[in-house]
């Protein structure tokens, strides 16, 4: 079972990302589910490249590439 938290936002913001996005998403809560997912998920995205860039670095300094 997944814990939840409670979080506290602007009710102006809540009810135009319900207006927009609500439909497509089931509601405010599993839109800003698959958001914030998403952003996690890209930031990850964005360390194994970095990642990446230091071992090919590392590599080239070592004259293997």
């Amino acid at each position: 079972m997944t814990v939840r938290r409670q979080i506290s936002l602007p009710e102006e913001l809540c009810a135009s990302a319900e207006q927009q996005f609500g439909g497509r998403f089931g509601g405010l809560e599993s839109f800003l589910e698959f958001v914030l997912r998403e952003l996690v998920r890209n930031d990850a995205e964005a360390l194994d490249k970095a990642e990446q860039a230091v071992l090919e670095k590392r590599l080239r300094d070592l004259g293997y590439l």
